[in-house]
């Protein structure tokens, strides 16, 4: 399993926005990709499931999953500003 732990890189954290654009990215993609701050690890393709990691501007999220590129990918959207 790959994993990466990435900043949170939108200014205002993973609200709905950044929370929409990297749920539907995951689905998009081949394999299931999953977040996690400090607790139990959230699937990317739930928008809702983003939303309640409560990650601010800042916060570390490890994304993982069984294939790495599609890890890098969801871990990049993580790490960019989504709101620009």
């Amino acid at each position: 399993m790959a994993s990466r732990t990435v900043t949170v890189g939108s200014s205002v954290g993973l609200h709905a926005r950044p929370a929409a654009v990297i749920s539907q990215k995951a689905a998009q993609l081949g394999s299931a990709v999953t977040l996690a701050t400090d607790g139990d690890p959230i699937d990317a393709k739930s928008v809702l499931g983003i939303m309640t990691l409560g990650a601010s501007s800042g916060d570390s999220v490890t994304v993982a999953g069984d294939d790495e590129g599609d890890v890098n990918t969801i871990a990049d959207l993580v790490a960019s500003d989504l709101d620009a």
